[in-house]
């Protein structure tokens, strides 16, 4: 979509509910900015408690570098990149709350109200954070070996993975 003010991408969509239907608005990132600082006429800024939340936004958005490099960040235990993991909506493994741990925190307690499980826990559960890392890293072993045609060593993997699960059961 593109910005209603320019022809640049718009990155900003703003819905104000100021009249009696909503007001749609797709714009650049300079465009909100400048939009965000005055209103539409040029006067004193709109609702400034709004206006500067998402001005606040805006200099998320300038960090867009520093989003990228996260985003290549990867896991080194199931592979999965922030960027994945952004776009899914889903982490690989347990090991990924770690190394995650400064980005994921502020949205898990957004979320949940708490950064620790405060509920029940599930009466099998008897899998150490060691054991599902340890078969996480086989399933991926496995899965490259099946795409290298490498039947033999995919079987070694599975019959790995067997005695690991059935040895919880």
């Amino acid at each position: 979509m593109k910005c209603q003010q320019c022809e640049k991408p718009a990155t900003f969509h703003i819905t104000e509910l100021t009249g009696e239907k909503p007001h749609e608005l797709h714009l650049c990132e300079q465009c909100a900015q400048s939009y965000l600082t005055n209103n539409p006429s040029g006067g004193t800024p709109i609702q400034p408690s709004l206006a500067g939340m998402l001005h606040h936004q805006l200099k998320v958005a300038d960090t867009a570098k520093e989003l990228a490099k996260l985003d290549e960040q990867v896991c080194p235990i199931c592979g999965i990149s922030f960027y994945e993991f952004r776009n899914q909506g889903r982490l690989g493994c347990p090991h990924d709350y770690t190394c995650f741990g400064s980005e994921l925190e502020p949205l898990i307690v957004n979320i949940h109200g708490d950064s620790q499980h405060a509920g029940k826990h599930p009466k099998h559960h008897q899998q150490t954070s060691q054991e599902q890392t340890r078969l996480i890293q086989l399933h991926n072993d496995m899965k490259a070996a099946v795409e290298k045609e490498d039947y033999e060593r995919a079987s070694q993997i599975r019959d790995e993975i067997r005695k690991i699960e059935d040895g919880q059961s």
